[in-house]
């Protein structure tokens, strides 16, 4: 895989790796940003969940659950001096669907955080991550 970064002007850059698709990610005004675009870091926690995320609905497609709705929130703290690094992380998957089986998602979270995550296996021996899991939240 390679990457390409191009500024665009102060801290405002577009990037795009081998799947050929251009992201924006910027800062904050008072760092010669134009607050016009997602944090670089904020991109590795979205990178995060899309990635545990694909997996998760790949597998439950497998084991035939019918999710009618999937959302994954994650919770980031992060070190109050510099580098600022990220040193927990909670992610928070919640599914709607008939019939779904506790074990099977259970499953499928646990395959996605000790097998097939490569932003997870690269992430985890620096940060803390954790997770938690709800079916059919509020009823919604």
């Amino acid at each position: 895989m390679n990457a390409e970064v191009v500024q665009v002007r102060g801290i405002t850059f577009v990037g795009k790796a081998s799947s050929d698709h251009w992201v924006s990610m910027d800062g904050p005004a008072d760092f010669q940003g134009s607050d016009s675009a997602t944090r670089p870091k904020e991109l590795i926690l979205i990178g995060l969940g899309g990635c545990t995320g694909a997996d998760v609905a790949s597998i439950l497609h497998k084991m035939r659950e019918k999710i009618t709705r999937f959302e994954i929130n994650l919770e980031a703290k992060s070190a109050s001096e510099h580098p600022k690094v990220f040193t927990k992380i909670h992610i928070s998957y919640r599914f709607w669907g008939e019939d779904l089986k506790k074990e099977n998602i259970e499953k499928a979270i646990d395959l996605s955080q000790e097998k097939y995550c490569s932003v997870t296996a690269m992430l985890k021996d620096a940060v803390t991550i954790t997770h938690s899991y709800e079916l059919n939240p509020d009823n919604e």
